[in-house]
C-alpha cells in the first residue's frame, strides 16, 4: 500500500538524484531510467524496511549501481563503445573523486526543470518528460493521468530524451540570457501541467488532483529556487487561489459549479491567504507579467464574500491590461464575460462577435459556453440554449458535457412552443 510520506519524498529526491547522475556521467538518458528504477524499489522496500538514514544516498547509489549494470551488459554496442572512448565506464570507478562527491549535496532541480523544457520539445513532450524527470512520477501514472497507453507515453518521454541528447545541450544552468528566455518555456509548461489538472480536457472526471497538486508543488520548488522572479510567484499565487476554490467546484456526483454558484465556506482559506499575501508582495516590486495579472483577477474573485461583492470593475480593468499585454483570444473571451458584469450582456456580447469573426476561438466550447451565458443574462433563452448545446457537443469533457446538456435542457423547458412547432414539454 503506498505511504503518502514516502512518496512525497520521492517526488522531492527524484530531481536531485537525477541531476546528480547526469552530472556525473553526462547521460540525462541513462540517468533517468535508472532513478525511476531506484524510485520504484525504494517504493517498494522503505515502507517495509523503513526510510533510510540518508535517503538521497541510498537513491543515488542504487541508481548508480543500475547505470553500471547497464553500461557492462551493452558495452559492446556502438553507443557503448563511444562512451567507452571518451571516458571511464562507471564500473571502472572505484568511488567518486573528492569533488563528484561534493557535487552530490548540490540541487539540480532547476537545471533539470530547464532541461526538461527545452525549445527543442513540443509542450506534450516536455510535460511529460518534466512530471517523470522532475515530478517522479511513473511512465505508468503519467499514461493514466493523459488517458494514453503506458507504451505510448513511453515512447513520447523516450523521444523526448533522444532529443535532447541530439542538440547537444550540456547539464548545467542556462547562460544569463538564455535562461531569460526558456524560463518562460517552464512557467508554460507548469501552467499546462496544473490548468490540465485545474479542468480536464477529456475523461470521466472535471478535476485531475494529482497534476494541479504537482503543479503547485513544482511551481513551490521554482519559487525557493528563484524568489526574486516576479513571475514565478504570480505563477504560484494564481496556481494557489484557483486551487483554493477546488472542494466548490463540484457536486456530490461531479456536477460542475460554477463560480457564482459555489458555497464559498469550501474554499481553502489557507491556500487564498497564501496566495494573497504573495501577489501582494510581489505586484509591489515593479515590472508586471501576465501570471501577476491573472493572480491579481483570481485574489479579487477569492477576496469577495459572495458573487455579488466581485470587484468586476477591477476585474475587466485587469483583463484589459492583459489583453494588451498577451493578444490571447481566451482573455479576450473572459473581458468579454467581465465587460458584461459591468457594462450589462450586450456589452459583452458585442465583444463576443468581434472575437468569434477573429477566428482563433472557432469551434471551441468555450466560446459558446460563454455566449450562452451572455445571452440568458439577456434573455434570450432560445438561443443561449442552442449555444449551450454547441457547447455540450464540442467538449470531451464527461461533466462538463453533461452540464452543458442539462443546462441546454432546462432552458429549452421554459420556452414556449416555436410558432408552428409541437408542445413537447407534457
Amino acid at each position: 500500500m503506498a505511504d503518502p510520506i514516502i512518496d512525497d519524498l520521492l517526488r522531492e529526491l527524484a530531481p536531485q538524484v537525477v541531476g546528480v547522475l547526469t552530472r556525473r556521467t553526462g547521460d540525462f538518458d541513462a540517468a533517468e531510467d535508472a532513478v525511476q528504477e531506484s524510485l520504484l524499489n525504494a517504493a517498494d522496500q522503505w515502507p517495509q524496511e523503513g526510510v533510510p538514514d540518508n535517503p538521497r544516498g541510498w537513491l543515488i547509489q542504487v541508481a548508480f549501481r543500475r547505470m553500471t549494470e547497464q553500461v557492462r551488459n551493452e558495452q559492446a554496442r556502438r553507443r557503448r563503445e563511444e562512451l567507452v572512448a571518451t571516458q571511464a565506464p562507471p564500473e571502472q570507478r572505484a568511488a567518486p573523486p573528492a569533488d563528484e562527491a561534493h557535487e552530490a549535496d548540490r540541487d539540480d532541480t532547476l537545471i533539470l526543470l530547464f532541461l526538461c523544457c527545452h525549445p527543442a520539445l513540443t509542450p506534450a513532450s516536455a510535460i511529460a518528460l518534466t512530471l517523470r524527470s522532475v515530478g517522479g512520477l511513473t511512465t505508468a501514472e503519467i499514461a493514466k493521468a493523459f488517458m494514453v497507453p503506458e507504451a505510448t507515453m513511453a515512447q513520447r518521454i523516450s523521444r523526448a530524451k533522444q532529443r535532447i541528447k541530439a542538440s547537444g545541450v550540456p547539464f548545467r544552468m542556462p547562460a544569463a540570457h538564455e535562461r531569460a528566455r526558456r524560463l518562460g518555456s517552464v512557467l508554460h509548461v507548469l501552467y499546462l501541467i496544473f490548468n490540465e489538472g485545474y479542468a480536464s480536457s477529456a475523461g470521466p472526471d472535471l478535476q485531475r488532483v494529482e497534476l494541479s497538486r504537482e503543479a503547485i508543488r513544482l511551481a513551490k520548488m521554482m519559487h525557493v529556487l528563484l524568489p526574486d522572479d516576479c513571475e514565478v510567484a504570480g505563477l504560484l499565487a494564481l496556481m494557489l487561489l484557483t486551487d483554493a476554490r477546488r472542494a466548490a467546484r463540484t457536486g456530490p456526483h461531479g456536477t460542475p459549479i460554477p463560480l457564482a454558484e459555489q458555497d464559498r465556506k469550501l474554499w481553502d482559506g489557507k491556500a487564498i491567504a497564501e496566495g494573497i499575501a504573495l501577489i501582494t508582495e510581489t505586484l509591489a516590486k515593479g515590472a508586471v507579467g501576465p501570471y501577476q495579472l491573472q493572480a491579481a483577477i483570481g485574489a479579487l474573485h477569492d477576496e469577495a464574500a459572495c458573487a455579488e461583492e466581485t470587484d468586476w470593475p477591477q476585474i475587466l480593468a485587469l483583463y484589459g491590461l492583459l489583453e494588451r499585454m498577451s493578444d490571447n483570444p481566451m482573455v479576450s473571451l473572459n473581458r468579454a464575460v467581465a465587460a458584461a458584469m459591468v457594462h450589462g450582456p450586450a456589452a459583452g456580447l458585442d465583444m463576443l462577435k468581434a472575437l468569434d469573426a477573429d477566428g482563433r476561438l472557432a469551434g471551441h466550447h468555450r466560446f459558446h459556453t460563454a455566449r450562452a451565458h451572455l445571452l440568458e443574462m439577456s434573455g434570450d433563452l432560445r438561443a443561449a440554449a442552442e449555444d449551450y448545446r454547441v457547447a455540450a457537443s464540442r467538449t470531451t469533457n464527461a461533466p462538463e458535457h453533461n452540464y452543458l446538456t442539462t443546462r441546454a435542457a432546462q432552458l429549452a423547458a421554459t420556452l414556449p412552443p416555436e410558432p408552428g412547432g409541437v408542445d413537447t414539454r407534457t
